[in-house]
């Protein structure tokens, strides 16, 4: 008896974490979609602007864009590895993502040198994990050997 209650149980959580997966499959491929209409929305944005606006568009308006334009690029990447790595989001796209909107955060919030120096020392501390991350990998990979 003990055991058939046990199988049922376990039966049941992998059928929860089945129907889980399929609905954050399902979400994250119509965020993907999202993401891809606003990509090619902010590159359209780049091309007329850049081509079509004869300086009317500011340097920094235009890197504004440029930025915002990789963000959106690296989460469909970042969606992409998920699928490929079989449902696991590698940790190093987070960190281009915040190194990315800390960047675009100094380029259009640059009014004051204080929170210009704290997000200074954000990037550096995101490119801080980044390295020991990728030391570890290579550490790992070489005992692997």
């Amino acid at each position: 008896m003990r055991t058939q209650t046990h199988t049922k149980k376990k039966r049941t959580k992998g059928t929860i974490a089945t129907v889980l997966q399929y609905v954050l499959n399902v979400a994250l491929i119509l965020l993907a979609i999202a993401i891809s209409v606003l990509l090619v929305k902010e590159l359209i944005d780049i091309i007329s602007n850049s081509l079509f606006n004869e300086g009317n568009t500011s340097r920094l308006e235009f890197l504004n864009n440029i930025l915002v334009f990789f963000l959106y690029f690296e989460f469909i990447a970042m969606i992409v590895k998920y699928f490929q790595e079989d449902y696991h989001f590698p940790i190093r796209y987070f960190l281009y993502i915040g190194i990315t909107a800390l960047i675009r955060l100094i380029v259009v919030y640059h009014e004051s040198a204080l929170y210009t120096l704290y997000y200074c020392g954000a990037i550096l501390l995101l490119v801080i994990c980044y390295f020991i991350m990728n030391r570890a990998n290579e550490r790992s990979k070489k005992e692997d050997f």
